[in-house]
């Protein structure tokens, strides 16, 4: 597969406070940023391949504004307690055939990246499902290169991702076209969670619903 998925991001309180439910199983925190001008900012931890950030946001007059406001952030964020999905599934090239989105988009060009970087956002996706992003510039391997992916629990590479919807949503037609070449999967769930499948010294499960909506799983290498 030439795509994969770069990281996921959970939408949390300010300062996501949610961060200590991974610390407490075992993870260690790497750098988190800021997004000038879209008013947003995270805390992030990282594996061999792929991250999990946790976002929240943090100017709300910047995340309102028209250059950030069709990227539905605020939405995500705001809306969080009131069944909108928290959550985005961003995907990245493994390889530099690949720079075109997998699936119909928009593209975003935000004001904390450099002029020649886009970022593109699924058309069409409903606030019930996870936003679906592409970063045409960011190798997920490589996106972690200098961040910590020791943990004190034996997780590794991030290898799949599925999502938990209502069996009354309908899906989207960008999320069909991720689900069919599998970048992500979906199962019946009566609130959105995701579900992150991690290559694992052990097998293991760590559920941290409902505060993060998610599920981490740890499967052997043997049994991958």
């Amino acid at each position: 597969m030439s795509i994969a998925v770069d990281h996921v991001f959970v939408c949390c309180a300010e300062g996501a406070p949610e961060a200590k439910l991974l610390l407490d199983i075992g993870l260690v925190e790497g750098a988190g940023n800021t997004h000038p001008g879209q008013g947003t900012a995270n805390r992030r931890f990282f594996f061999a391949s792929g991250y999990l950030e946790l976002l929240w946001v943090a100017d709300h007059e910047q995340a309102r504004s028209e250059r950030s406001a069709r990227t539905r952030l605020w939405e995500r964020w705001s809306g969080r307690h009131a069944g909108v999905s928290p959550f985005g599934i961003v995907l990245g090239p493994t390889s530099k055939e690949v720079p075109e989105p997998p699936f119909p988009a928009w593209s975003y060009r935000p004001e904390y990246l450099p002029a020649d970087q886009v970022i593109y956002f699924a058309d069409g996706t409903t606030l019930q499902e996870p936003e679906l992003v592409y970063l045409p510039w960011s190798n997920p391997r490589l996106s972690v290169a200098g961040q910590p992916v020791d943990h004190r629990i034996p997780i590794y590479d991030l290898i799949s991702v599925s999502a938990g919807l209502p069996d009354s949503i309908v899906h989207s037609a960008a999320s069909e076209v991720a689900r069919r070449a599998g970048y992500v999967s979906y199962y019946h769930s009566d609130t959105p969670e995701l579900r992150l499948v991690f290559h694992a010294g052990q097998a293991m499960r760590y559920d941290l619903r409902p505060a993060l909506g998610l599920l981490l799983i740890g499967v052997p290498d043997d049994a991958a």
